[in-house]
């Protein structure tokens, strides 16, 4: 370009935000921007930026990150956190992203919403602050998270606003939070910050000291004056960390309870020599280790490698195992032999099945416990015993109208022509032609408004008794209530037993686990009296993929 560049850098417009504001690099992003491209006070859109924050008491988010007390109320003798090694397997000290408007009625709000950081655009950033708020709190109780946003202020004028807060900050009266957003949106969500054990307990009108920091990419909190000496979750030393709904999930009573049963059911009418852990389970590692003394216990943790044998090592003394009963080895399902187990068959192969770093992923991605089994069935023995023994795939439909305005294709906005964007983006909606929408993982409870179109049907079933091959599976759904269906809610259910008596499942009425939703290319009114549709379905082993297609009647 020609000409004066401080003429010709005047502007910059920039959508570089995450949940949490920073994450996708926004600091140094400016810090750049301001350094090599920017004349002195420029103009920027956004204008500025600030993050809010409000404590919250919520059993469910306590849940989430506190699996110390949480499996001690499950009482059955595993130990995944012993005393003294509360925090061996923990939440990341983070903000994670959640949808929290959909916990509304399951929160209480222990202040009123605080603002915690301004970053105006229009002056270079510091990488690196620290600021202390005092809050209020507004009841007793015993703060569990601290659930944040962040408010965008468009013009210097501070005319336009757009906002990320939970919608009972929208609905309040508060002069000086913008109430402008009230759609659900995708790309952000609320976050939250956990606290460390049972929480911090306070009492109404107590005020608080709170020490929030940020770096390049997050900002962290710690409550300084509260009993929990430890809150600001700051770790040392070797530990495990999982994702909120993982640490949930090990600490739910029934789930724990359930796995409890199909093992020493197992064990009950067979005598066990050796046990194979396909996946990344310390729950399923620990158990069969402690149900059964005298076996020997071959843990894969394909993802978890080091990191498992180090965590089983830290809590192998508390759980009175020894070292010489549990063996985590380091090769791929492919690549043992039985000179590896010392020429002994296998009679008992388990998983959940969990594959650490896999947890947003589809729920059939799972199906790779049925791809080990195939690659350790020269291993097994004649009566070994897979679990679980099958998986069923299950759908219902849905009317999730938030979730497909979100997702549906992009033609023309205020003039500009965004198709190009599309594959890009993975749309769902108003596809040209025949074209496929592609399945996508959700937490359908954090999908905004939903609404269950018809009963639940299963699919197909994937039985693990028998080496990988590929399924088909069709079935016709009958619509059990009138509205307008969007797709469809599909997950696997888990069979543990023979007996199909006790089976783990990963719908949308359990919260801890993502599903797929496959969304239609256009939206269609349905009603009990004159629609159905029929789905088929069919796995390539090859790929691990599902496809899906339905035809409406």
């Amino acid at each position: 370009m020609e000409g004066n560049p401080a003429a010709q850098e005047e502007e910059a417009v920039s959508e570089i935000l995450d949940s949490e504001l920073l994450g996708e690099g926004l600091i140094p992003t400016l810090q750049q921007a301001h350094d090599e491209l920017l004349v002195k006070n420029p103009k920027t859109v956004p204008y500025r930026a600030t993050t809010y924050g409000q404590l919250v008491e919520s059993t469910f988010l306590w849940k989430m990150h506190d699996l110390h007390n949480n499996e001690a109320n499950a009482a059955d003798g595993i130990w995944l956190t012993p005393d003294g090694t509360e925090r061996v397997v923990s939440v990341k000290p983070q903000q994670h992203a959640m949808q929290c408007d959909a916990l509304e009625d399951e929160i209480r709000l222990l202040s009123e919403p605080f603002k915690v950081f301004e970053f105006d655009f229009w002056e270079r950033p510091k990488s690196n602050r620290e600021t202390k708020i005092s809050i209020k709190t507004t009841g007793d109780g015993c703060v569990h998270a601290i659930i944040s946003w962040w408010v965008l202020q468009l013009d210097s004028a501070g005319s336009i606003f757009y906002s990320t807060a939970p919608r009972w900050v929208r609905q309040s009266s508060i002069e000086d939070l913008p109430q402008d957003t009230k759609d659900w949106c995708d790309h952000w969500k609320h976050c939250v910050w956990f606290t460390q054990g049972r929480g911090a307990p306070v009492m109404k009108d107590q005020i608080l000291s709170l020490r929030a920091s940020h770096n390049l990419t997050s900002i962290s909190y710690e409550l300084l004056n509260t009993t929990d000496e430890a809150w600001s979750g700051n770790l040392k030393g070797d530990h495990l960390t999982l994702s909120p709904e993982r640490i949930a999930l090990y600490g739910d009573r029934y789930w724990r309870s359930a796995l409890i049963t199909v093992v020493k059911n197992a064990l009950s009418d067979r005598s066990l020599s050796t046990c194979i852990v396909a996946d990344d389970s310390i729950f399923l590692t620990l158990l069969v280790s402690s149900l059964s003394p005298s076996s020997k216990v071959i843990a894969m943790f394909p993802g978890l490698r080091e990191k498992g044998a180090t965590y089983i090592q830290a809590v192998a003394d508390a759980n009175n195992l020894s070292m010489d009963q549990i063996q985590v080895i380091g090769k791929k399902a492919a690549s043992l032999t039985l000179d590896d187990l010392k020429q002994k068959k296998v009679n008992l192969l388990v998983g959940e099945p969990f594959y650490y770093g896999s947890e947003g992923m589809l729920p059939w991605q799972n199906l790779r416990f049925w791809n080990a089994r195939t690659l350790l069935d020269s291993m097994l023995s004649k009566d070994a015993l897979i679990v679980p023994c099958k998986g069923i795939l299950k759908l219902c439909a849905m009317s999730l109208p938030d979730l497909w305005r979100s997702r549906c294709s992009l033609k023309d906005i205020e003039g500009f022509d965004h198709s190009v964007v599309n594959e890009i983006l993975g749309a769902c909606g108003n596809l040209p032609g025949e074209q496929q929408s592609p399945c996508l993982p959700y937490y359908v409870w954090q999908c905004g408004y939903t609404k269950k179109l018809s009963k639940v049907y299963s699919l197909m079933d994937f039985n693990f008794s028998e080496p990988i091959h590929s399924c088909f599976g069709k079935t016709k759904i009958e619509f059990a209530d009138v509205g307008i269906c969007h797709g469809f809610a599909v997950w696997i259910d888990w069979v543990l037993d023979e007996k199909n008596s006790i089976v783990l499942s990963t719908g949308p009425d359990n919260r801890y686990w993502k599903q797929g939703v496959q969304l239609l290319s256009k939206p269609v009114e349905v009603s009990p009296a004159n629609s159905a549709v029929h789905v088929e379905a069919s796995f390539d082993p090859d790929s691990g993929e599902l496809t899906f297609h339905s035809l409406f009647s």
